[in-house]
């Protein structure tokens, strides 16, 4: 008995020796009790297989105990053939057993797609025969049950295009009847090509992108070389003016090298913001890359429309190199104060001055301004009023997005942020680079105001008000007419009369715009100008109780 193989008696349901063995017509041999039970399971349909190499019986195949193969079994005990698994071999909590072990499960090593089972490699050896080349087998997984259909309790072997999901054959010809249906087999191969067009188009994407990284450090050096001559040659020319010059000559070094933190300072935003993308675009191409190895095809189909969304990018700017001016006609009207100093203390610091702020920067193009309302949207933001900036009059709700000029008081909590005097409040974000947004306004007036964030809270004076100082900008709206105010002066404003207005404001260009928006958008006023601080919108209050406001859900 030494040399008696323990596998080829044991039965492949329990893995143990066979207990009360008995041989069941197509020659595979079980625990009676154990075959008992797996017939059991399948009496429903009045069909009993073999759970080796799945011949079916009808009716069910008499059982009888097998003398011979009993005996054995004594023999093999006997002999101490009868080793337990390694520990190892045990299906842990993180593994996926076996779904044919019963008692101690064993780990699976591989789930068949159409069995929807999962075998360890003992109840697995059926598998590898050539009855079944067609199962496909795939890494253990808990997900088998996800490939079966609810509703008919069929693997969901088709894919439905008109609703965009998984489904067996009986639900093609029975609720998807009509639809474009195709095998999930076909459908996995289609976006399969699919996900290679997918890959190549961010392969691309990242091509550009570091084209663009190289391009702004050529610009960065550009700038860094332009303004470290600039300097030097004021320096050299400023040294011979000294008496006269000493204030401009500090001032001069101070603006240049102001100017030159500040462009230094977009062109790494950039950068940073065109590095993470590729860091994005790379990621994205990897979780591609693992989707198109997958062997699950409905995990697949399922997954790739989330992961081949590419968000859209930034428009890229001109690679084209040319030669740019930086910080060269700084040192050029340096010299011609050094020739004519008088004439430039006088009428020429103006120009010193505006060389500077004028550098020429390969990225510095303004944006083109949005003309269409289609246009506008895509440049839309949501806007949260702020409790902490609200006068005790001006009652928040709606998530905070509307206010109104009421006659009670509101219960808020002193905070240092609060206007004490005029009823306004601010938005609790500022607002980004370039955006757009509109205020659909109710009652006598309200004013639509765009402000820096310290401005003052406290005290009746004009340094309090939006509009009043140089930190804010406010467009009156009332029932028939409009009016608008900066730093206490009043343009002429005219345009039709609408209950709502959009506000378009681009940080970098300086420009910020109203609009009567109803069919059409018409601009109201617009200002040219340099900000200097992040803004924040901002309303405000003073004709009748009730007046209220509220920035619109544009997305």
């Amino acid at each position: 008995m030494a040399g008696l193989d323990r596998d080829s008696f044991s039965c492949c349901i329990c893995l143990d020796l066979l207990k009360e063995p008995v041989t069941i017509p197509c020659g595979h041999s079980y625990c009676m009790s154990c075959i008992k039970s797996h017939w059991d399971t399948e009496g429903e349909n009045k069909s009993y297989s073999c759970p080796q190499c799945r011949q079916t019986f009808t009716p069910m195949p008499v059982l009888v105990k097998s003398t011979m193969l009993a005996v054995l079994m004594e023999e093999m005990k006997k002999s101490r053939l009868q080793a337990a698994p390694d520990d190892h071999c045990y299906a842990g909590a993180e593994d996926v057993a076996c779904d044919i072990c019963t008692g101690k499960k064993l780990k699976a090593q591989k789930s068949c797609l159409v069995c929807l089972v999962s075998f360890c490699e003992k109840h697995l050896q059926p598998h590898k025969s050539s009855a079944f080349e067609k199962h496909k087998l795939v890494e253990p997984t808990r997900k088998l049950q996800e490939n079966v259909c609810s509703r008919h309790d069929e693997v969901m072997k088709m894919f439905c295009r008109t609703d965009q999901r998984s489904i067996c054959y009986l639900c093609s010809v029975d609720k998807h009847k009509g639809h474009d249906t195709v095998s999930a087999a076909a459908e996995r191969a289609e976006r399969q090509r699919e996900l290679q067009g997918s890959r190549l188009k961010i392969q691309q994407r990242i091509q550009d992108r570091q084209k663009d990284v190289k391009l702004l450090q050529q610009e960065s050096e550009a700038i860094n070389r332009s303004a470290d001559k600039a300097v030097e040659a004021s320096e050299k020319i400023f040294t011979q003016l000294i008496r006269l010059m000493e204030q401009r000559r500090s001032d001069l070094k101070q603006q240049v090298r102001s100017q030159q933190d500040a462009e230094m300072s977009r062109v790494m935003e950039l950068r940073e913001k065109l590095e993470k993308e590729i860091t994005e675009l790379e990621r994205k191409d990897a979780e591609l890359v693992t989707l198109s190895h997958t062997e699950d095809n409905n995990h697949f189909i399922h997954s790739y429309p989330s992961l081949s969304q590419i968000s859209e990018s930034a428009d890229s700017f001109s690679s084209d190199l040319h030669p740019l001016s930086y910080f060269e006609d700084v040192t050029v009207a340096v010299t011609e104060v050094r020739d004519q100093l008088q004439e430039v203390l006088r009428e020429k610091w103006t120009n010193i001055t505006q060389t500077v702020t004028h550098v020429e920067v390969l990225l510095s193009a303004a944006p083109p301004e949005p003309k269409t309302r289609a246009q506008f949207l895509r440049f839309s933001c949501d806007i949260t009023l702020d409790p902490n900036t609200a006068h005790n009059q001006v009652s928040l709700s709606d998530g905070n997005r509307k206010a109104t000029l009421t006659q009670l008081s509101q219960c808020y909590s002193n905070h240092p942020d609060r206007f004490t005097y005029w009823c306004q409040v601010l938005s609790r974000e500022s607002l980004p680079q370039r955006c757009y947004w509109e205020v659909e306004w109710a009652g006598s007036g309200v004013c639509v105001a765009v402000s820096y964030k310290n401005i003052s809270r406290s005290g009746s004076y004009d340094e309090c008000k939006f509009g009043r100082n140089d930190k804010s900008w406010r467009l009156g709206c009332y029932n028939n007419s409009y009016s608008f105010v900066h730093n206490k002066v009043r343009p002429p404003v005219s345009g039709p009369q609408s209950n709502r207005v959009g506000v378009y404001v681009d940080h970098r260009s300086g420009i910020l715009s109203f609009y009567s928006v109803s069919e059409t958008m018409t601009v109201l006023h617009r200002v040219q100008t340099t900000f200097t601080q992040p803004l924040h919108a901002g309303l405000l209050f003073w004709h009748t109780y009730g007046d209220n406001a509220e920035f619109c859900k544009l997305k």
